[in-house]
C-alpha cells in the first residue's frame, strides 16, 4: 500500500507494506538469507545476492520513501553510513558548505576522512540562508545541513536553502534527525537528500543500528544505490525488521515527545539555577517563526546551561538523575541525559565548539515518553 493521499499516521501504519503473499502474514518476515536460488543465470525474481537486495529491506525502503514523500529510499548500516554514502558522490576538487552546528560524528567523517581525499568543507552560520552565497564558487557542489540542529536546536530555513541550491544547481542534504518524518518533510521544502539516523526516532526502541537516505531524483539513486551496493555498508534483515516496527508507532511516540518537551523546556526555563534553553519552540527562540513554517511540532530534544556555568556544576547533574540516564544517542521512549562536549561531540576541536556556542557545561536531553512530572521531579532533584 502506498497512497499518497493517505494522512501521515495512516501512511506510518501500512505504507509501503502489504501482507506475506506466501502466508499472509501482516507483519513483514524477516528474510534471514545471503543468497536467493536463480531457476538460470540472470532469472532471479528481482534478488540474487543480500548485499545487493533483500526482501525485508525493500519494504522497509518503500516505507521510508512514502512517509518522507519521496520516490525512493536506500538502507544502511548506521547514519554514519549514509552520511558516508552522500559524500562519496563528491570528487577531489569538490567544495561542500555544511551548517556549523552539526552531529560531531559529521564533522569527524568530514574533516578526518574525506578533507585527506582534497573536498573542502565550509562551516558556516545558517541561520540566514543567504550567509551561505559567499562561499559558492565554481567548485561548489553540495549544501549540507541539519534542522533543527546538533545540540543547539538551531533552525535552518529549509526551502530558502534550497532556492539557493538550485539557483546554483547544488545538491541539498538536508539531516532530519532530530525533527524525524512526523514532524518535518525536507524534500517538501525543496531539499534533494534526506538523512536520517534511524537509530533514533525511527527505531525509536535504543535497540538498532540504522541509517537511510531518501529522495526523488531517479537518477540520484541510481548513483548513490551504486555506492550502497559497491561500498556493502547495508543493514541486516532484522535491523529492517526493527525499524519498520518502530516506524508504526513513531506518530503516537513523537506525540508524547513533543507534549513532555513542550513541558520540560518551560519548566528548565523557569528554573532559577538554568541559563540558557536551547529549544526550537519558544516564541522567541530565533528563527522560530520558520520553525513553525516547516515543522508540525518541536519535539523532544533541547539542551540547556546553567547559571553556574561551569563544567563541575553540570557533571553533578549529570550524576544525580535517575529517570535521565547518562547516555549517547537519542529518540527512544527513555529519556536520556549528555555532555556533548565530552560525548557526542568530542571530536569537534574545543576552539570550533566554544566559537559556535557548544560551551563545555551544555547539558543535551532527549526527553523520553514518560510521565513528564516524573520527569520533571527527577530534574528537580538533580539541579537542586
Amino acid at each position: 500500500m502506498n497512497n499518497k493521499n493517505h494522512k501521515l499516521a495512516t501512511k506510518l501504519i501500512h505504507a509501503g507494506i502489504s501482507p506475506d503473499p506466501t502466508t499472509g502474514a501482516i507483519m513483514t518476515p524477516i528474510y534471514q538469507t545471503s543468497t536467493y536460488v536463480q531457476a538460470a543465470p540472470g532469472d532471479h525474481k528481482g534478488y540474487e545476492y543480500a548485499r545487493t537486495q533483500n526482501p525485508t529491506r525493500t519494504v522497509l525502503q518503500n516505507a521510508l520513501a512514502a512517509i518522507e514523500n519521496g520516490n525512493h529510499a536506500l538502507c544502511f548500516g548506521s547514519g554514519m553510513a549514509a552520511t558516508d554514502a552522500v559524500a562519496k558522490l563528491l570528487a577531489p576538487g569538490d567544495e561542500v558548505i555544511v551548517a556549523n552546528d552539526l552531529y560531531g560524528g559529521t564533522y569527524r567523517i568530514f574533516t578526518k576522512m574525506f578533507a585527506n581525499y582534497g573536498i573542502k568543507f565550509h562551516f558556516i552560520d545558517m541561520a540566514d540562508a543567504n550567509n551561505i552565497r559567499g562561499y559558492i564558487n565554481g567548485n561548489t557542489k553540495m549544501i549540507w545541513t541539519e534542522t533543527p540542529t546538533n545540540p543547539l536546536l538551531n533552525i535552518v530555513d529549509i526551502a530558502a536553502c534550497a532556492a539557493i541550491a538550485k539557483e546554483h544547481k547544488l545538491l541539498l542534504v538536508v539531516d532530519n534527525t532530530f525533527a524525524s518524518p512526523y514532524l518535518q518533510n525536507p524534500l517538501d521544502q525543496g531539499a534533494d537528500i534526506v538523512l536520517h539516523s534511524a537509530t533514533k526516532y525511527l527505531g525509536g526502541h535504543s535497540d538498532v543500528v540504522h541509517g537511510a537516505l531518501i529522495m526523488n531524483d531517479a537518477a540520484l539513486e541510481e548513483k548513490l544505490r551504486f555506492i550502497q551496493n559497491s561500498c556493502g555498508a547495508v543493514p541486516g534483515p532484522h535491523d529492517c525488521w526493527l525499524v519498520l516496527r518502530g516506524i508504526k508507532t513513531l506518530h503516537v511516540r513523537m506525540q508524547r515527545h513533543c507534549e513532555n518537551g513542550e513541558k520540560i523546556a518551560n519548566y528548565l526555563r523557569n528554573h532559577p539555577k538554568v541559563g540558557k534553553v536551547y529549544w526550537c519552540g519558544f516564541a522567541d527562540h530565533p528563527n522560530h517563526d520558520v520553525a513553525k513554517k516547516q515543522m508540525r511540532g518541536f519535539g523532544g530534544m533541547m539542551s540547556f546551561t546553567l547559571k553556574d556555568d561551569n563544567m563541575d556544576a553540570a557533571m553533578n547533574v549529570l550524576k544525580k538523575t535517575e529517570l535521565f540516564s547518562l547516555a549517547e544517542s537519542l529518540g527512544g521512549v527513555e529519556s536520556l541525559i549528555g555532555h556533548p562536549a565530552s560525548m557526542t561531540h568530542g571530536s569537534i576541536p574545543r576552539e570550533e565548539r566554544i566559537k559556535n556556542g557548544l560551551v563545555d557545561s551544555l547539558i543535551r536531553l532527549s526527553v523520553g515518553i514518560e510521565d513528564a512530572d516524573d520527569l520533571i521531579a527527577d530534574l528537580e532533584q538533580a539541579i537542586g
